[in-house]
């Protein structure tokens, strides 16, 4: 039986009411003048949200990722609206991608471990024809400790973006939540992350990912091209 693909997220999209909007209104709305912090920070809060909630209202799918963004942006919002310090920021920001390594590591010897989410999904490769192949070469054993070696590289950059983030967070929001600055200082946070945490992350991942794709050229003699999902 063929798998239906689910329809592709807009990536665009994404960006806008996930990343650019929400910065934009937290640090120039942000103002008693303008929408004033609490307001300013609500708006920043619903666009995220309501995209997740159009998002699967159009596509029907929800995801690990889709969930730990949601949670994200809620707990952002409960910190600033409780006007926490913002070391519980800090906190936050690290306790997340710590947890999802944890999880990683934790449903290596589950039926569905979180490494065939991230990375070796239906998604990406076309998993019936990489597993077939495997079984007539005989190269499941070697193929579970593949998939376990990524899974130790991916594990390691959530720790990465752990102790990034945390020192981040800590080093730009400084103020207590329900100010003009706290908003500000988040939206600088957001912006800054793309660069300081996304990128070496990235790289992390992309090696996982090339270990990944070796190993299955190595182990079923497919080329790139024929290990990966078409349609």
């Amino acid at each position: 039986m063929t798998k239906t693909n689910p329809k592709q997220e807009n990536m665009f999209l994404n960006l806008i009411f996930n990343l650019m909007a929400p910065i934009m209104i937290l640090t120039k709305l942000s103002g008693e003048d303008r929408l004033g912090p609490t307001i300013a920070l609500i708006v920043a809060i619903a666009l995220p949200l309501g995209y997740g909630i159009y998002d699967y209202a159009t596509r029907r799918t929800f995801n690990f990722l889709s969930g730990l963004g949601l949670a994200n942006v809620l707990i952002t919002g409960v910190i600033g609206l409780m006007e926490l310090d913002g070391f519980w920021i800090a906190v936050k920001e690290a306790t997340i991608p710590a947890l999802i390594g944890v999880f990683v590591l934790a449903s290596m010897r589950s039926k569905r471990p979180l490494v065939r989410t991230f990375l070796y999904s239906d998604q990406i490769f076309d998993t019936e024809k990489i597993e077939s192949t495997l079984e007539q070469n005989g190269n499941q054993t070697a193929f579970s400790k593949l998939i376990d070696k990524t899974t130790y590289v991916l594990a390691f950059s959530f720790l990465c973006s752990a102790i990034l983030n945390f020192i981040l967070a800590k080093a730009i929001v400084t103020s207590a939540g329900g100010t003009e600055e706290f908003n500000q200082q988040i939206g600088k946070m957001n912006a800054l992350s793309w660069v300081v945490i996304v990128i070496p992350t990235m790289v992390i991942t992309g090696y996982a990912l090339w270990l990944l794709f070796g190993g299955i050229k190595r182990l079923t003699g497919l080329t790139m091209e024929e290990s990966m999902r078409t349609k």
